[in-house]
């Protein structure tokens, strides 16, 4: 499975399911956590930064590192330098 998380951009390809909040990704999550662990770790997920008005993608970063459940990949697509920082420099200590 593999989710893409960006507001406007759609995904690549249709091999994506789109997510555009990053409440509607935890809402993903936290529905899979107990039933679905290995879907979460197997999974691969791309990550916009900036989500609309306030909402952005490090919740869910905070999401994976609290709960110690990452995705097999994580990928960062975020044109927004300051963004792609925090979301890397996160992936990259915690995962």
């Amino acid at each position: 499975m593999k989710i893409w998380v960006d507001d406007r951009r759609p995904p690549p390809d249709r091999s994506w399911d789109w997510v555009k909040t990053s409440a509607d990704a935890l809402t993903i999550l936290n529905n899979l956590k107990y039933s679905y662990k290995e879907w979460i770790e197997f999974s691969t997920w791309s990550l916009d930064h900036d989500l609309g008005g306030d909402d952005t993608t490090r919740p869910i970063v905070l999401w994976f590192c609290e709960n110690d459940i990452w995705p097999n990949e994580v990928r960062v697509h975020t044109a927004n330098p300051v963004g792609r920082e925090w979301l890397e420099g996160m992936i990259e200590r915690y995962k």
